[in-house]
């Protein structure tokens, strides 16, 4: 783990501690390990892998230790267990209840054994997901002084958990000349091997700090992380791209066309967490993530783009990644994900099931990509072939050894993401290009000190896309929460023909059909919701506001919209009152899926607003969904490719039926009651769905290791190592 960016103290409340004999079984104690991890323990050699070492006194590992939520806020006996164990502790996270550590293998399972240990994960590799645009998502049309007003996402801070930005590139140019980068930081400054030296590695010491906004700790590590003045910003160029395309001013020559990317006017927040490679690991990325929500109100920082991604086989419940982005979402910061790029195998077969860790998050908003065939109408599009598919595969193994997977319904939608104009990084003069524009030079488009531009595609570029659109929709309405910006994109997306659910969710975003439901929408939602102010089933229309018409008009051309959105992970609602009416799960500290809901208390730094932790608990009851809006789960059917059926019905079909008068009036609501969801005889079995109809079967079959039938393949690994691919880097045809 390279950051240990400590701004963790949570010194709010009384720990409450376990006693030394509070154990769990050696058997249960396994199951809080991940399988990778478990193999790492027993394997003959941990050569390559990153996170493990021989030593002369024996196996080391380094390992994301998670608390069980709402124990030990400083988690103090975790701490005292693991450097008595002779291991390390590196970092204490606000993002996640949880630390950092080195630990000796051997002694690995006894930290496991701790009931107030929740779970134990390697500290993972992470990378980037690699690889007209205002004309075919309909941006250009929010620029008039008509329609959508001038929305340009000025006022609205976007953070980018990436390589870095260029901020002297004249695409982050502001009104007044200077750059709209209002901070650069970079996590790979404070490093274990420079902060501890010869200790790294080596066991018996406790790093993590006690400290709190405006203290002498906290200043000193914010003055070494502060990147504002180096001479190469961005050395791989990744995170310069992602962000022009969120939120760049056009820089075009002639002969390259436009550039324009979706919020020109946005504030740009650079959290720098990859290396030159495009490669970091999971405890830089939370450690960004804990950064952001530390200075969400300083930038108001509304959005959080993360375009890389991470192996896990985890369920999002304890995937550390999950975690973080579940808790920045209930701190009221929409997290846009990308899908991953794994689409197919290298026979160029389908793959299901490869989207990857945190687009596995249900709270994120994650995003496939989409081919616009360079051109500004939407009737050619498609889903790129190697844009990840649902369902997510991360799972649990319960005390059988029964492994259940979570399968959630993703991506939620698709955006542009291929052969798109995007800012080329270079040095401050100009003189040494980004490592991408060095590795394909026959990408770049356009050179020039701050002005040069490369052609990019992978769903890294589809993520700013809907990151732009959402700052857009956050400036047109400040008063909407996370999870009901997430509803918006995908009832108003346009669904493509010829796809199904898990291929491009609710379908293409559409940027002003969007902004149209946001307008139509009350202001102070958010505010009135968290102060508990809103009840389910309540009117959330703007004063004498009503829904607009389900269809938009983008270069011309006219279509519907999807009409539906994602809740509770697997299941899928219409309705108008899906948006008219306040819905539980619109709550950001709300979290429901399959089986399961949670609450989220947020804690705060004494006598100030700032948020130094999370505490996800089981409520005895909740209201989720009200009566009135239609389920359509159960109209689906079993699901089989061969027949378009369940999750693999087409987009299309399913929004036809939707306008047809699809579904099933919910009539008394949907609560969760005493640890039981009440719906209309919604069953659960294994993390499926069976009751209401997506049910993976005719040989589908979604289980352990990977399943070839009917052409389709279900992936139960996730994602590889993400790596660069001809295949993301050229684009498709």
């Amino acid at each position: 783990m390279r950051a240990l960016l400590l701004f963790v103290a949570l010194v709010f409340q009384t720990a409450v501690a376990f006693g030394a004999d509070t154990l769990v079984s050696v058997t249960e104690a396994r199951r809080k390990l991940s399988s990778d991890l478990q193999q790492a323990l027993v394997a003959n050699s941990v050569a390559g892998v990153n996170w493990a070492r021989e030593s002369s006194s024996g196996r080391l590992v380094k390992v994301l230790v998670m608390a069980q939520p709402g124990i030990d806020p400083d988690l103090v006996d975790i701490r005292r267990a693991i450097t008595a164990a002779n291991g390390t502790v590196y970092y204490r996270y606000i993002s996640v209840p949880g630390v950092a550590a080195m630990i000796p293998a051997s002694r690995v399972l006894d930290i496991a054994r701790r009931a107030d240990v929740e779970s134990l994960s390697p500290n993972r590799m992470t990378a980037r997901t690699k690889s007209l645009l205002e004309k075919s998502t309909g941006a250009s049309e929010t620029r008039s002084t008509g329609g959508s007003g001038g929305l340009d996402g000025t006022g609205v801070g976007i953070a980018f958990l990436d390589s870095g930005i260029m901020a002297s590139h004249k695409a982050f140019a502001g009104t007044s000349g200077g750059s709209r980068v209002k901070k650069s930081v970079d996590l790979l400054k404070i490093n274990e091997g420079a902060l501890l030296g010869t200790l790294d590695w080596k066991g018996g010491y406790d790093f993590s700090r006690n400290i709190r906004p405006g203290s002498d700790t906290l200043n000193q590590l914010e003055s070494i992380m502060d990147s504002a003045n180096a001479t190469f910003a961005d050395r791989q160029g990744h995170g310069t791209m992602v962000a022009s395309l969120a939120a760049g001013k056009s820089v075009s020559g002639s002969s390259t066309g436009d550039s324009n990317g979706i919020a020109p006017g946005a504030s740009l927040l650079d959290v720098r967490v990859l290396d030159e490679n495009g490669v970091g690991d999971i405890g830089d990325a939370l450690a960004g993530i804990d950064w952001v929500i530390l200075h969400k109100n300083d930038y108001n920082i509304r959005v959080l783009n993360i375009s890389l991604a991470a192996d896990s086989t985890e369920t999002y419940r304890t995937d550390p990644l999950c975690r973080a982005v579940r808790n920045a979402v209930a701190a009221g910061i929409t997290v846009v994900v990308a899908a991953g790029n794994y689409g197919q195998d290298a026979n160029g077969r389908e793959v299901y099931g490869t989207i990857s860790s945190p687009g596995n998050e249900p709270s994120a908003i994650t995003v496939g990509a989409d081919n616009p065939h360079a051109s500004d109408t939407r009737g050619d599009d498609s889903v790129n072939n190697f844009s990840s598919r649902g369902p997510t595969r991360g799972g649990y193994v319960d005390a059988n050894n029964v492994r259940h997977p979570d399968n959630v319904l993703k991506p939620d939608l698709i955006a542009p993401g291929n052969r798109l104009p995007a800012a080329l990084a270079t040095d401050v003069l100009g003189l040494t290009v980004g490592k991408l524009g060095v590795q394909y030079p026959q990408l770049i488009l356009q050179r020039g000190l701050n002005t040069g531009l490369i052609q990019v595609s992978g769903t890294s570029f589809s993520a700013p896309v809907v990151s732009g659109t959402v700052a857009l929709m956050l400036q047109a309405n400040p008063g909407l929460t996370p999870p009901l910006v997430k509803a918006i994109l995908q009832y108003s997306a346009e669904p493509l023909p010829g796809y199904n659910l898990l291929q491009q969710g609710a379908g293409l975003v559409n940027v002003p059909g969007s902004i149209a439901v946001a307008r139509a929408l009350s202001t102070s939602i958010n505010t009135r919701a968290a102060t508990g102010q809103l009840r389910v089933g309540d009117s959330i229309l703007a004063p004498g506001a009503t829904l607009p018409t389900p269809s938009s008009t983008i270069e011309g051309r006219t279509f519907q919209w999807s009409r539906f959105a994602y809740l509770g992970g697997n299941h899928i609602f219409t309705g108008d009152d899906l948006l008219k009416k306040f819905q539980g799960v619109y709550d950001p500290q709300v979290s429901w899926v399959s089986g399961r809901a949670t609450y989220t208390d947020l804690e705060k730094f004494s006598g100030t607003s700032v948020i130094s932790g999370f505490d996800e608990n089981t409520p005895r009851r909740l209201s989720l969904v009200s009566k009135g809006v239609k389920v359509l789960s159960k109209s689906l059917g079993g699901s089989s490719s061969r027949n378009n059926t369940g999750v693999f019905i087409l987009t299309r079909v399913l929004a036809e039926g939707i306008a047809q008068g699809l579904g099933i009036i919910v009539s008394e609501g949907i609560d969760f009651t005493d640890g039981i969801i009440v719906s209309e005889g919604i069953d659960f079995t294994d993390g499926i769905i069976v009751s209401e109809g997506i049910i993976v079967n005719e040989g589908v079959i979604v289980s352990e290791g990977v399943i070839i039938s009917e052409g389709v393949i279900v992936s139960e690994a996730g994602a590889l190592r993400v790596r660069i691919s001809t295949a993301t880097i050229y684009g498709e045809p």
